[in-house]
């Protein structure tokens, strides 16, 4: 006999996804940053479920000289709505997963699909009206040239490019609809030819998260092209492995030095940028990479890297201290050198 109730684990799944969809609430939805010669650190639109957060006041700026929309929270009705339709959601969610009936499921994902669609819909006409709406009167008109922003992925804007992804309230409500999706095909019996084993329902339930969790991860380093990249400061090609160094930023982006002297410049020179970590090549290393604010580091004249920065760090306190005898110098930390 058929019966019209789901398992616990779709009951859990459900809860999940309302869990989830609340949070997305209350962090970015979705991100836009652009990136342009004259802001190395780029800029950032951060679109939430009732406003518009990053940087707008500069970015309304900009927009005043080619004709654009400023933009102001207030213009937009979603950010009235939108708060409340994914609160209803997770209520009903949390209901569905409450009253454990299969059609509340179904009807419960065919919305949540809807709903992406309708919300996707939106957001592209918002942004075609935003591009394409231009004054006449602007100071810079370029004929033909219009500035509406991908939907998602990356678009060039005059000497602005533009690249539009999920922010983490967008791949929580992505992974909440996926949670209620494996929900369906699990009720729906879609698994069953495929479950050999008990760690494939643990599978079809992690995934989701597992999704989730790659989104969100940071930012790794990028390993050294020694003779090819450029320091972000000096502009010299970075040539030996010894010296090299990178800083990554909150958003993600990595710059990178010859020298040690040259990044602690850098720092100085954009106090307003906010950084995630700091990497630097292990002296003993060959080109490798390490954490910097947990090296150990020697200062001394006899030490020759490319900007007279004089630095080297080393991975373990045993390995600077046979080097601090024979450069006649004593080991110092990353606190002292960041006060530079």
């Amino acid at each position: 006999m058929t019966t019209n109730k789901i398992s616990i684990l779709s009951k859990l799944m459900l809860g999940v996804a309302a869990i989830l969809l609340v949070v997305s609430i209350i962090v970015p939805i979705w991100q836009i940053d652009l990136q342009a010669p004259q802001y190395p650190e780029g800029l950032g639109l951060l679109i939430y479920a009732n406003k518009i957060g990053g940087d707008v006041n500069i970015i309304n700026g900009l927009n005043h000289y080619i004709g654009m929309q400023t933009l102001h929270s207030e213009n937009f009705i979603e950010f009235t709505v939108l708060p409340y339709i994914i609160g209803a959601f997770a209520f009903f969610s949390l209901l569905a997963a409450i009253i454990g009936r299969k059609t509340g499921l179904y009807i419960l994902l065919a919305a949540f699909i809807l709903f992406g669609i309708v919300a996707m819909v939106d957001f592209w006409r918002w942004e075609y009206n935003y591009g394409h709406n231009l004054d006449p009167a602007a100071a810079i008109i370029v004929p033909g040239m219009s500035y509406q922003p991908p939907l998602i992925g990356y678009k060039q804007l005059l000497n602005f490019g533009a690249f539009s992804i999920p922010a983490l309230g967008g791949w929580l409500f992505i992974v909440s609809g996926l949670l209620m999706l494996v929900a369906v095909l699990f009720e729906r019996k879609f698994f069953d030819k495929f479950r050999k084993t008990k760690a494939t329902l643990s599978i079809l339930f992690l995934f989701p998260l597992s999704l989730l969790m790659f989104s969100c991860t940071a930012t790794n380093p990028e390993p050294l092209k020694l003779n090819k990249d450029n320091c972000d400061f000096c502009k010299m090609t970075i040539a030996d492995g010894r010296f090299g160094c990178e800083l990554i930023t909150t958003k993600g982006r990595i710059y990178k030095f010859d020298d040690l002297s040259c990044l602690v410049h850098y720092k100085g020179e954009n106090p307003a940028t906010s950084y995630q970590s700091c990497y630097i090549n292990d002296y003993l290393g060959d080109n490798k990479l390490i954490n910097a604010e947990t090296a150990f580091y020697l200062h001394s004249q006899e030490i020759l890297t490319p900007m007279s920065g004089n630095y080297a760090a080393f991975r373990t306190k045993e390995e600077a201290n046979t080097y601090a005898t024979r450069f006649a110098t004593t080991i110092i930390d990353w606190i002292q050198i960041s006060k530079k």
